[in-house]
């Protein structure tokens, strides 16, 4: 898994995912740790299994595992971490973000909060509604879903995660084909 200098949590990518997950910045006790949604209250490592993207619930620390299953993990913010609205301007890195999608090509970039898609896509978080998006990024599909956050509580359910899953079965059965 290739590092860069000052990130808080280390990317998992590689040629040929069928998905990556992008987050906003790591939380706090993410940063902390050193891992992916790693708030005990965080719905994500539940909701990957629920939805089916995973056979079993991955611990935090278990995160470079999502690679087994076609999935990569990263973030708008790298350097940066704490709740969306206290980010500086600074902590947005969209270029880099999009240097990472030229260079692993994934199919699918499937943004894990509306702000994180709005600092990418340059649309107001009221204008981005969940599911596939219009348009593309480097030839990927782009999805927005509701936050895994305890702080997104009121907001989360569970549908575009479903149909985001069933997508990457898709997408998996083709790739395996191959």
């Amino acid at each position: 898994m290739p590092t860069a200098e000052g990130y808080l949590v280390p990317d998992v990518l590689k040629p040929g995912l069928a998905l990556v997950l992008v987050g906003t910045a790591p939380s706090k006790i993410s940063a902390a740790k050193r891992a992916y949604y790693a708030n005990p209250v965080n719905k994500f490592w539940r909701t990957l299994h629920v939805v089916g993207m995973t056979p079993r619930q991955l611990a935090p620390q278990e995160y470079p595992q999502v690679l087994d299953y076609g999935i990569g993990l990263t973030d708008v913010a790298k350097r940066h971490s704490g709740v969306d609205s206290a980010l500086p301007g600074e902590a947005w890195q969209p270029d880099e973000l999009l240097e990472k999608i030229r260079t692993y090509r994934p199919q699918i970039i499937a943004f894990t909060s509306k702000r994180g898609a709005s600092e990418m896509l340059g649309k107001p978080t009221g204008k981005l509604p969940y599911g596939l998006q219009t348009e593309t990024l480097e030839g990927a599909e782009v999805w927005v879903l509701p936050s895994t956050s305890p702080l997104g509580h009121n907001y989360f359910h569970l549908e575009p995660w479903q149909e985001l899953s069933n997508r990457v079965s898709e997408i998996r059965d083709k790739l395996s084909e191959r």
